[in-house]
């Protein structure tokens, strides 16, 4: 019989591996994506001093989303996260999925954030 690894521990991997060479610094923060099956969420941080810097997720009350776990979601998510760092006067960051592929609602959190002022 043939085992199958799971998903997330496959996942695992590959953030692993790219980890190796995204590495977020005061001057370039790494924007973070976490997605799970009920929510989505996104985190800048500062690698060098080990500190989260900003984050939004699907379940902050302020963003008032029904349903976290959508495209649409992903969308608002992305908004916020984007004007939360220009907030703190970050523009520019390194884009870190997570070891998920960049399609669906990873790809539209990227986009939307990229509509709202952050560079990557």
């Amino acid at each position: 019989m043939i085992k199958k690894e799971s998903r997330n521990s496959m996942r695992v991997v590959r953030h692993e591996r790219v980890r190796k060479n995204v590495f977020g610094t005061s001057e370039v923060p790494r924007l973070c994506v976490f997605r799970s099956n009920t929510g989505i969420y996104a985190q800048i941080i500062d690698d060098e001093t080990r500190t989260t810097l900003v984050s939004a997720s699907s379940l902050d009350k302020d963003l008032k989303i029904a349903n976290g776990s959508n495209v649409e979601a992903a969308k608002v998510v992305g908004e916020a996260i984007a004007k939360k760092a220009t907030n703190a006067k970050i523009t520019k960051v390194v884009f870190d999925r997570g070891g998920y592929l960049y399609h669906g609602r990873v790809k539209a959190l990227a986009e939307a954030a990229r509509e709202n002022g952050l560079e990557f």
